[in-house]
């Protein structure tokens, strides 16, 4: 047992002292080139300064109040709470009002939800689109035996019936008034109501109204309303194609007979529709992660088949209202960023932004930490050029004025001169030019004591 903790306490010294000693050895070779070191921080803090800094961890998104940009938002912050990441939804009027806190340089908002034909306004400046990410049909639903059937319902009895077509500054309202122009139609006629899209299908149902129009999904709670009534009918656009050369932002979307219910053969005659898309857009200074993750989000949520889209058909760059994010770009040409396919997001983007950063300080720091040995070299040669100067002058001024009761002195001076250099690291890193220095002080150590050279030197 004695032996066993002898050996243990042996084992501990030694440990002890190995890690003394080389963390000596570490601070002396601090001590050394810290001018070097002091080198590289400065060139971190700047590529520090330079690089950019790590994504939010909260970002602000302008929804709705309701409908279905309300939906597709939670949708999303959910997602982004799933990757450490709270996007708070702002309540707005819709689509006019979205794109105006991205286009306010001083709102927080970062990226919003917006209907394609509210965002060509007259400047656009820093606001980019990330893509389209659903279908947003224009939907007249009306109450049978109200006109015509035949007849397009905007050819004809618009000015006859009560329509609802949204509050004013709603992106319904807009569509709206877009197709009535584009019909030469007045667009300030008092049958044209202005209820909210809820309120609108409320007095439909009831029969207080006669049709109502809306710009949504069709998995908004309204849409689907209205689509399982048997009272309410689905009035067709039968020049969809027109309407799509006319404004670049619709597509052509179809339901084809029975889509809605095939067993009741719902509706009895495909119908034709028109339709914009949601489009998501940023403030072109959101942080290109938390637009990947944007784009994640859309592929993950919005790239699902659906009613009108395809599997894999969202999100795609359909409207080009708003110019292309550089990021977004990048994500459709050549898809999801590999780290993020297989790494948890934060831990993708930090070994990105990292990379980022240690290229070019790598690039930085490779010939300063090179030059680490041939530094302490030099250091070493010029603690050896200094001695020797000061040996030089010693030289000079003594064969000028020798004294032989000095001699003393003069070998006191010597023997500190030889010190300075054995304590030196010179001692250790230019080994053949201390010994040669030292025998140079012996030298003149030797002839100062035989009065060899400086004899008669300083005599009258």
């Amino acid at each position: 047992m004695g032996n066993f903790k002898e050996d243990l306490g042996e084992h501990i010294g030694a440990v002890y002292q190995t890690v003394a000693d080389e963390l000596k050895s570490w601070f002396d070779l601090v001590k050394e080139i810290w001018p070097l070191l002091l080198l590289l921080l400065v060139g971190l803090v700047v590529l520090l300064w330079l690089a950019k800094p790590a994504p939010p961890k909260k970002v602000l998104m302008a929804a709705g109040a309701g409908g279905s940009y309300k939906v597709l938002g939670e949708q999303y912050q959910t997602y982004f709470k799933t990757k450490g990441i709270h996007l708070e939804l702002v309540p707005t009027n819709g689509s006019q009002e979205n794109i105006q806190h991205l286009i306010d340089r001083k709102d927080p908002i970062q990226a919003a939800l917006v209907q394609g034909g509210m965002i060509a306004v007259d400047n656009l400046s820093g606001v980019e689109s990330l893509g389209s990410v659903d279908f947003e049909p224009v939907w007249i639903f009306y109450r049978h035996k109200l006109f015509d059937e035949k007849t397009h319902i905007l050819d004809r009895d618009i000015t006859k019936l009560k329509i609802n077509i949204g509050p004013q500054g709603s992106g319904t309202r807009k569509q709206v008034e877009n197709i009535l122009k584009l019909n030469s139609l007045p667009m300030n006629s008092p049958n044209l109501l202005s209820l909210s899209n809820s309120d609108g299908v409320t007095a439909l149902e009831r029969g207080e109204i006669d049709a109502v129009i809306l710009v949504d999904g069709f998995d908004s709670v309204n849409v689907q309303r209205l689509v399982k009534n048997p009272d309410i009918y689905l009035a067709s656009f039968t020049r969809a194609n027109a309407y799509t050369r006319l404004m670049p932002y619709f597509e052509e979307l179809t339901v084809p007979m029975g889509g809605f219910d095939l067993g009741k053969n719902i509706p009895d005659r495909p119908i034709q529709l028109i339709s914009t898309t949601t489009n998501l857009l940023i403030d072109d200074r959101l942080h290109p992660a938390i637009q990947a993750l944007f784009l994640e989000a859309a592929k993950e949520i919005n790239g699902k088949k659906s009613y009108f889209a395809k599997a894999g058909q969202f999100p795609s760059y359909m409207n080009t209202e708003a110019p292309l994010s550089p990021e977004a770009k990048y994500y459709y040409q050549k898809g999801t960023p590999a780290l993020m396919k297989y790494l948890p997001f934060w831990l993708a983007e930090f070994i990105e932004r990292m990379f980022v950063l240690l290229l070019p300080f790598a690039a930085f720091a490779y010939p300063i930490i090179k030059s680490i040995p041939t530094y302490r070299t030099n250091l070493a040669k010029k603690q050896i050029n200094t001695v020797y100067k000061e040996l030089d002058k010693f030289e000079k001024e003594t064969m000028e004025s020798f004294d032989p009761g000095k001699l003393a002195q003069y070998v006191e001076v010597l023997n500190a001169m030889e010190l300075k250099i054995l304590n030196s690291k010179a001692s250790k890193l230019a080994t053949a030019d201390c010994y040669s220095l030292r025998n140079n002080i012996e030298f003149i150590r030797n002839a100062l004591e035989k009065e060899m050279l400086y004899k008669g030197k300083g005599r009258p």
